[in-house]
């Protein structure tokens, strides 16, 4: 008879493979943002506005799927979030206009938002259970599927049109739900020691959090965002740059998000250790700074080649800031801890390439991409006035 560890290593395996369709399909839609926008006709900021709708319908449905997973479960809340996910992510190539853009990304959007806080719920569970840090190896399957989707793109974007493109990875995600929520489906829930004595009606309750905690919950939320801002405007904006401002071609271009990508999951992988060696504040204020450096060098860099080499560091130097970042709202406020964080987090993540849009209108996408490295550092900051805050404390 199967026991309790098999259960979680079963749990774990159906997670990670969660983790890697969204960021499969979200990279498929990513790297065909330069041909949709030739589609619709919009211009920079017409097409930022348009990516709003991803942002909206993001943000909206993460602070309901608190409530979702505390009622119904994260495992169910995930199935059902992929299943749309992989649905709408066929409707962009269908449109002809901004406003027709915008309104399905916000269908995608809503997808989107509600899967990354259903199963960052359960992997913040899971985490707890097995007493070690491994929420950047669920991170790092995100950030593999990301290179898978992005490396497909890049070498079928000479040859599919969007439309055959995007639902191919409809069908592809659709029947990976159709595994992977079978199994996480027929997995126990990971019940963290401090939560198993509690009845449920206690645990379907929203955790009240005393205000020292809650500021924490939205200090580690801002943390994310800033990172995650750096994510959304390479995943929207770093393709365009390649090819608009540099004369990388359409294949090229894609493999910038490759590049960033494999440095993320790269530095995701070795996450768990560098956690466990040098502890988070190290961690994170290291890999901030080696944000900053790489980030100034991929937007400002005068040649193709040394701008991937600049995404890639900036990659490495985001990769576990994120994670860490969520794992530990998630520790300090359960469910709505991780609703909370992620809202913040994907928001900037969302939000960061229409603002992306506007700044380069307004000045150019090279400078407008420069303030990832503002972030970055502004998260860097903000960690180590954390630390001195609760050391003081």
């Amino acid at each position: 008879m199967p026991g309790p560890g098999d259960n979680l290593i079963r749990l774990r395996i159906a997670l990670t493979a969660f983790f890697a369709l969204d960021g499969f399909v979200f990279a498929g839609w990513v790297v065909r943002i330069p041909a949709i926008k030739e589609q619709t006709g919009a211009s920079a900021s017409a097409l930022g506005m348009a990516l709003l709708g991803v942002s909206a319908g993001a943000v909206v449905t993460m602070t309901l799927t608190g409530r979702l997973v505390r009622r119904y479960g994260s495992h169910p809340v995930t199935v059902a979030c992929a299943v749309l996910l992989c649905l709408s992510i066929a409707l962009p190539p269908l449109t002809h206009s901004a406003l027709a853009l915008g309104a399905v990304l916000l269908v995608f959007g809503s997808a989107y938002g509600g899967i990354n806080v259903a199963f960052n719920s359960a992997a913040v569970d899971l985490v707890a259970v097995l007493r070690r840090p491994i929420m950047p190896s669920f991170h790092a399957a995100f950030s593999l599927g990301g290179m898978i989707g992005a490396g497909l793109g890049g070498l079928v974007a000479g040859s599919l049109s969007p439309v055959r493109h995007l639902l191919g990875l409809s069908v592809i995600g659709l029947l990976v739900t159709l595994v992977a929520g079978r199994a996480l489906l027929r997995c126990e829930p990971a019940v963290p020691p401090d939560r198993t004595d509690r009845t449920d009606r206690t645990e379907r309750a929203p955790r009240r959090l005393d205000r020292r905690t809650r500021r924490l919950v939205v200090t580690f939320g801002l943390i994310a965002m800033c990172t995650a801002y750096g994510e959304g405007a390479l995943a929207d904006w770093g393709a365009l740059h390649l090819e608009q401002d540099l004369d990388a071609s359409p294949g090229m271009a894609a493999a910038g998000y490759s590049c960033f990508a494999l440095a993320m999951t790269v530095g995701r992988l070795t996450g768990t250790t560098l956690l466990e060696r040098l502890g988070r504040t190290t961690t994170v204020v290291a890999g901030g700074t080696t944000a900053v450096a790489g980030m100034l060098l991929g937007s400002l860099a005068p040649s193709v080649w040394a701008a991937l080499f600049g995404f890639a560091i900036t990659g490495l130097g985001l990769a576990n800031i994120f994670p860490v970042a969520v794992e530990r709202a998630g520790a300090l406020g359960g469910p709505s801890g991780v609703a909370t964080a992620s809202t913040l987090g994907y928001g900037g993540m969302l939000l960061g390439p229409p603002v992306i849009g506007f700044m380069a209108d307004w000045f150019s996408l090279p400078a407008a991409l420069t303030s990832v490295a503002a972030l970055a550092a502004v998260a860097v900051l903000v960690t180590i006035a954390t630390r001195r805050a609760a050391a003081a404390g």
